[in-house]
């Protein structure tokens, strides 16, 4: 704008007229201008800010430890429920009142460190198991069965609906461990318990199961929870009507994702700067906002994991990111098969083949790992099957199935129409 007015001015022949001109645009049209750009270039800043891909922030890294193995000041890795680093004890009272009562109680969550196949074949067994209850001067003789835990599955379906909250495109997390917990239930007792008597030791024998189990495991990932205050005063969002509540990132670190956890009616939406999360609610009083904070690895020369860490992120690639921003709807082979290696996971996997069928005549070798995302539009039933051969490559490893599952889970995300299975090619 600044060159066409000088341009004009130029041309202006008579001086006069360009002197008093000149005087006008120098006092009020220029300043004006200025201040029209000045905006325009913060509005552009606003936008490409918000737009700006950030995927990355937001992987998810998951491993497991032993109880007495956790380390409190870890630089990314938290328990994935508070206080499941501390030891837990069975509650003897409880316990006692529902053996009087013949009900079945929770003695203790344990974890099966072998393949899907086995895990499947114990839950279709259902058999019970023996073992051995220990009190200061009786023994008691126990019938026990194993159900599978849902308590870490129901985090990740929680952190599904945490991310639909808060506006961010929803990535298959890839646990691997999450489905191999189980509570032992207690379903007889020989002889009779008093809530008087303290347990001193429990034990069971899962015969052909025994060598998987692994008893004082935990899942950790790189969440880490917060609460945070907003700082200054809400300020009236533009629509006059909500307020908007800013929470710094600078103490906590810029370069982390961060989701707002909190009611739905209070979080109209979110918007997202490099240094500052900006809350669109319609409470009108500052207070305290509950975040999860997704932190990024970093690599530690002190300590060591003793399971494989294991992460939903994509390789870096120019390909890859180029298709992520493109709505396009897959049709080839070809664009599966990049889909499938763009993971980090794929690294020991290879898809060999896909196949469309009415139906499958073998039970998958896969199982689905984002079950709380409901379709009410298509009918499960009328759906065909995408069949999706993988073929080992590397060293086997006892969560390798479980790979190939998070691998169709994110093809199935493209394919809502059919049924996406996996088989071993």
């Amino acid at each position: 704008m600044k060159e066409i007015v000088l341009d004009r001015l130029n041309k202006m022949e008579e001086l006069e007229q360009r002197r008093l001109l000149k005087q006008i645009m120098n006092g009020v049209f220029l300043n004006l201008v200025e201040y029209q750009e000045e905006m325009q270039k913060k509005l552009e800043e606003r936008v490409f800010t918000e737009i700006e891909d950030k995927e990355d922030k937001h992987d998810i890294y998951v491993t497991l430890c032993h109880r007495d193995d956790f380390d409190p000041i870890h630089e990314y890795l938290y328990p994935m429920i508070p206080g499941d680093e501390e030891k837990k004890i069975c509650d003897r009272k409880e316990l006692a009142v529902k053996l009087s009562n013949q009900e079945e109680a929770v003695m203790m969550t344990i974890f099966l460190e072998c393949e899907y196949d086995k895990i499947q074949a114990l839950m279709m067994s259902k058999r019970t198991f023996k073992g051995r209850l220990n009190t200061g001067g009786n023994h008691y003789p126990i019938e026990v069965r194993l159900q599978q835990s849902r308590v870490y599955m129901d985090e990740l379906e929680k952190l599904y609906n945490m991310f639909q909250k808060n506006g961010m495109p929803w990535k298959t997390v890839n646990h691997p461990y999450a489905s191999k917990f189980f509570d032992v239930i207690l379903v007889a007792c020989e002889g009779t318990f008093t809530e008087d008597e303290e347990i001193l030791e429990m034990s069971i024998t899962l015969d052909e199961w025994e060598p998987y189990k692994k008893l004082d495991v935990i899942p950790l990932w790189n969440i880490e929870r917060l609460a945070l205050k907003n700082i200054g005063f809400p300020v009236p969002a533009i629509d006059r009507v909500n307020f908007e509540h800013v929470l710094s990132l600078r103490k906590t670190g810029s370069e982390h994702g961060y989701l707002v956890d909190g009611d739905e009616e209070l979080i109209r939406y979110i918007k997202r700067s490099p240094e500052e999360l900006t809350i669109v609610s319609p409470q009108e009083k500052s207070g305290v906002w509950n975040v999860c904070k997704i932190t990024q690895p970093v690599t530690t020369r002190i300590g060591r994991l003793n399971y494989e860490l294991v992460s939903n992120r994509r390789k870096n690639s120019f390909v890859g990111s180029y298709a992520r921003k493109q709505a396009m709807t897959v049709r080839a082979k070809g664009e599966i098969i990049r889909i499938v290696h763009s993971f980090e996971a794929a690294e020991q996997l290879e898809l060999v083949n896909v196949e469309i069928r009415d139906k499958n005549n073998r039970p998958p070798a896969t199982y689905g790992l984002n079950p709380f995302i409901s379709d009410n539009v298509r009918v499960e039933n009328d759906k065909k099957i995408m069949a999706l051969g993988f073929r080992r490559r590397g060293a086997n490893s006892f969560i390798l199935q479980d790979r190939m599952s998070f691998l169709v889970s994110e093809v199935q995300m493209y394919f809502p129409e059919y049924k996406c299975e996996g088989e071993w090619a």
